[in-house]
């Protein structure tokens, strides 16, 4: 079986549906011999940052010799990255053979597709013998299919509105989805959080004894500065002091991000009794492999591809470029989701644009080019429309001159598609 006839395998006979809940998800990794409890790993929530943190996280522990596995989603253009060994996307052969050992199992319990790559993560990590396996949660956490991960760390890296219909419409009922990762008896760390988000995970925290450490409380971050190359800050916490530590994702947030890493990673340190090492904390943050995030992919004019998606992405987004890029004429290609609040993020990127692309990408949840028009009108902006996002990005980028800046974003659906068509767009 070839690649693309096992992913429209899989796609054809499960559902791509999020199939909120956990009793699927039990009986599948019971039937697989529960390697979910068998592994010592990092488990990552959080409404914005928690794959830029994974990755960080992954970085780290193959610095420090740890065999390590990766589990995120969703993927930008290979399936495969949804499931790495040391950092590389897993063999197709390996995959295949994994998804054929347990068909039966799946199809008997109607897995979704991210079921089904949930557990197929859980059995490839344990057969593996892995020292760190890291797992990003795809929706929430109360209720999301990596939830029976038996971590050694939890993360929550930051709480705001997203996925509203399925978490809730308030700041509290989406922290007490996200704090459902939080395991008995098992340190959390907790990312830049706001004050009513941390009650509700706190009392979670204090009902199974996990013990917490906290930004702002346990470790800090100082110095922050970004330039087009990254971004560099220092690191603060009882045990380390690490200054002008560089990492290579660009803007602000990152830093934070990265401070909820080298804590995360720490603390997992700690509890598989191995020591700190401050170099390797640096050698490995200065290569971190993780796209799309203020990546930028081509020069003169700069193209920049960003998977911010929702308000607060969209603001770190904005914030970003106005301190790299101040007085740049910004154009921006756009294609949102359409169960995102379009109004509020439309209005901070019309904000810092001089022109805006609009257009739509190939997801079944993309927002319709005129409601995104609709909202483009209301801010007096110039504006136009592109059927698909290839033309819109190469129209943006014809029309910008070499000191402008080509800005794409609205969704990790819509710079998938600039990867995958990169060559023709830029050149």
């Amino acid at each position: 079986m070839k690649y693309q006839e096992f992913l429209d395998y899989i796609y054809q006979r499960h559902s791509g549906n999020v199939k909120l809940g956990l009793d699927r998800m039990q009986n599948i990794l019971k039937s697989m011999g529960s390697p979910n409890k068998n592994l010592l790993g990092i488990h990552i929530a959080g409404t914005n940052g928690k794959g830029s943190t994974a990755a960080m996280c992954e970085a780290l522990s193959i610095q420090y010799g740890m065999k390590t596995g990766l589990n995120t989603s969703p993927h930008l253009v290979d399936y495969r990255e949804r499931i790495r060994l040391n950092g590389i996307n897993i063999e197709l052969e390996e995959l295949i053979s994994t998804y054929k050992k347990w068909e039966s199992v799946l199809e008997e319990n109607e897995a979704s597709f991210f079921e089904i790559t949930t557990a197929m993560a859980f059995d490839i990590f344990y057969a593996n013998k892995l020292d760190n396996a890291i797992f990003e949660v795809g929706l929430g956490g109360r209720l999301d299919g990596t939830n029976p991960f038996a971590s050694t760390v939890s993360v929550i890296t930051t709480i705001s509105f997203d996925h509203t219909k399925s978490l809730g419409d308030t700041i509290e009922k989406i922290a007490f989805e996200k704090a459902g990762i939080i395991k008995k008896n098992t340190p959390l760390i907790l990312g830049k959080i706001t004050e009513e988000a941390k009650k509700i995970i706190k009392k979670r925290a204090s009902e199974l004894n996990a013990p917490i450490l906290e930004y702002g409380r346990d470790f800090s971050i100082s110095n922050i500065k970004i330039n087009e190359v990254g971004t560099s800050f220092n690191y603060q916490s009882p045990e380390l002091n690490l200054e002008n530590i560089s990492v290579n994702l660009l803007g602000k947030h990152q830093a934070y991000n990265a401070a909820t890493a080298i804590s995360a990673f720490i603390m997992f340190l700690h509890k598989t009794n191995r020591k700190i090492n401050e170099q390797k904390i640096y050698d490995a943050l200065a290569n971190v492999n993780w796209q799309g995030r203020m990546q930028i992919i081509s020069q003169k004019p700069i193209v920049i591809i960003d998977g911010a998606h929702n308000e607060e992405g969209i603001r770190a987004l904005r914030d970003n470029l106005t301190e790299i890029f101040p007085n740049k004429k910004i154009y921006f290609v756009l294609a949102i989701l359409r169960d995102k609040n379009l109004g509020n993020i439309i209005k901070k990127i019309c904000s810092i644009s001089y022109k805006i692309y609009i257009t739509k990408n190939k997801s079944a949840r993309a927002a319709e080019i005129e409601d995104q028009v609709e909202f483009v009108k209301l801010h007096d902006k110039p504006f136009e429309i592109h059927e698909d996002v290839t033309a819109a990005a190469k129209k943006a980028i014809s029309d910008a001159n070499e000191d402008d800046i080509v800005m794409i974003s609205g969704s990790l659906y819509t710079i998938s598609e600039v990867i995958k068509e990169k060559t023709s767009i830029i050149n």
